[in-house]
């Protein structure tokens, strides 16, 4: 019996039109996630377009990179954020100094050492410490650090913010990566008696390398533009301040904060400048982030 069927004629698929009535329906779904798309995008545009067009005069100015407010008046449309500019990348550099490597360390041990009720816990205050708001990570540094210990304001201060801010968002993004690697090559460093830490940092990690890059410059880019931090945890200063762990330092979003207090249409201009100033930066982080990951991954696949 099964010669026989095999012994019958194939009989050819016959495809039928999409029917009109499918084909509205699509029509309408198409139209209506466009036009979803377009309204979530009309905010950032919109946004974009201001600060572009109130800014870009500002930013232009050769001055505005190389020179600091020291000795500008307020009505006196001179100077430029390289003090605030300065501080904003110190302070963000110091606090993914610390951020980093535990980040990283905490991130290997929940992928590759951590089960059970302890890694879970873990987990569980990564969790909430994302969900922590800026103001009361300064405020728990102001009481900690300033009130408690007797420290002074300072940059460092809150460079501590920030990594309490920062250190989530790395190990969010290192764990995803880490899970992301192959369990097989994982075992085959195993299988040549290659030890677990070996493994981690000779296959593991070269792997994951462009992924774990690109979410620390993302966390850079979260933290950059904190303002509660800058606010409850150091002052402001219109001239630059090399030292982090003494006196005041500007940074942009203090610049802009303390910007609008100043009535002159000077300090109205400075406003927009150092606004589309920030938002220079953290696109150039983004930017830097993710070219960086094209190369490797384009590098890695040559090499195949």
């Amino acid at each position: 019996m099964n010669r026989d069927v095999l012994d019958q004629p194939v009989k050819a698929v016959v495809l039928r039109p999409i029917s009109t009535r499918r084909r509205i329906k699509n029509n309408v779904a198409t139209i209506l996630f466009l036009t979803s798309f377009l309204i979530a995008l009309m905010p950032l545009f919109w946004l974009l377009s201001v600060v572009v067009a109130r800014g870009f005069y500002v930013v232009t100015r050769f001055d505005w990179w190389t020179h600091s407010l020291r000795g500008v008046l307020p009505e006196e449309f001179a100077g430029g954020v390289y003090h605030a500019l300065y501080g904003s990348l110190a302070q963000a550099g110091v606090a993914a100094i610390m951020a980093v490597p535990l980040g990283l360390m905490t991130a290997v041990y929940l992928v590759e050492y951590g089960s059970g009720r302890f890694s879970r816990m873990i987990t569980f205050m990564v969790d909430v410490l994302a969900g922590v708001p800026s103001i009361v990570a300064a405020l728990f540094v102001f009481s900690l650090w300033i009130d408690t210990l007797g420290f002074q304001q300072s940059a460092f201060a809150v460079s501590l913010a920030l990594v309490l801010l920062m250190l989530p968002v790395v190990v969010r993004s290192t764990e995803e990566i880490l899970r992301l690697v192959p369990d097989e090559l994982r075992e085959a460093g195993y299988a040549l008696g290659i030890p677990k830490w070996k493994t981690i940092v000779h296959i593991v990690f070269p792997i994951a390398t462009p992924g774990i890059i690109s979410g620390i410059l993302l966390s850079i880019a979260r933290v950059i533009g904190e303002t509660a931090p800058v606010l409850v945890l150091v002052g402001y200063s219109r001239s630059i301040n090399l030292d982090i762990f003494d006196g005041n330092m500007a940074s942009l979003p203090l610049l802009i904060y303390t910007e609008l207090t100043n009535p002159e249409y000077a300090g109205f201009r400075r406003v927009w400048g150092a606004a589309l100033t920030l938002i220079i930066v953290v696109a150039a982080i983004n930017l830097f982030g993710a070219t960086f990951r094209f190369l490797a991954t384009r590098r890695r696949s040559m090499a195949r």
